[in-house]
């Protein structure tokens, strides 16, 4: 769990987030705030991600993932580069920075349609589940002020406020959820053996870890800070994929 939160951000106007006021959303040990962590990373939390695989399902068509070696390459690239970004993005919902901008902020950076759309209903459904699990106001004024949805790591961070966390813990979240996604995938379309499939999350660990202290340290910085780091293939394979009319998965 975050210890400390080292900055203070203004309230967004209606959604009364105030980050570094000292209490659990600002990396206090709240009250089953570790059990929270683990609901809100499992796989079967039910936010609609088991749908999409992350750019697994073209990689796979195209021949550049065909065994574990190759989906191990693939995770650790989509997690240094759009994974740090959406990682960063929930390190400051976490924080309390202002989810309006941060709206604006992950829109700038998912120059895929395609994938701003999938962002987008994915944060619907993470929100119905959220609210759910820790119904709060902050969470009812995002619903309101994004009522077809905002980017899905915008919701996770708030979430993750709402039940405690900090900052630190929604970028393991999204860091996990990452090549979490894409390793399930592959599961499922190479018929991979899953332990190995297991094997490869297990070894992606400490750049898991890199990537969430890196996007918890930028979002500390502000909006500004944040990470911006793209993948241009997995963007043009999102709109490639997007055209199929036959497809396992939703992305």
């Amino acid at each position: 769990m975050d210890k400390a939160t080292t900055a203070r951000a203004p309230a967004a106007g209606g959604f009364g987030l105030v980050a570094g006021d000292g209490g659990p959303a600002a990396g206090g040990s709240a009250p089953g705030a570790r059990a929270a962590l683990l609901v809100l990373a499992d796989g079967r939390f039910p936010a609609g991600g088991h749908a999409h695989s992350g750019g697994a399902e073209p990689a796979v068509k195209a021949g550049r993932i065909r065994d574990a070696g190759d989906l191990a390459a693939f995770c650790r690239g989509r997690l240094h580069t759009t994974g740090l970004t959406s990682a960063g993005l929930a390190a400051a919902a976490a924080l309390g920075l202002d989810p309006t901008a941060l709206d604006e902020a992950a829109d700038a950076r998912t120059p895929s349609p395609a994938l701003r759309a999938t962002a987008r209903k994915l944060g619907r459904q993470m929100m119905r589940a959220a609210r759910a699990a820790w119904p709060c106001a902050e969470l009812d004024a995002l619903a309101a002020a994004f009522p077809r949805g905002t980017h899905q790591p915008i919701v996770l961070g708030l979430a993750a406020r709402a039940a405690g966390l900090g900052p630190t813990d929604a970028a393991h979240c999204v860091a996990y959820e990452t090549v979490s996604g894409p390793a399930t995938a592959a599961v499922r379309l190479l018929s991979l053996d899953p332990f190995q499939a297991t094997a490869v999350l297990a070894r992606l660990a400490p750049d898991m870890d890199e990537v969430a202290a890196r996007a918890a340290a930028a979002a500390a910085e502000g909006i500004d800070a944040l990470p911006a780091a793209s993948a241009p293939l997995l963007d043009i394979t999102a709109e490639q994929h997007a055209t199929w009319p036959v497809r396992l998965f939703a992305s």
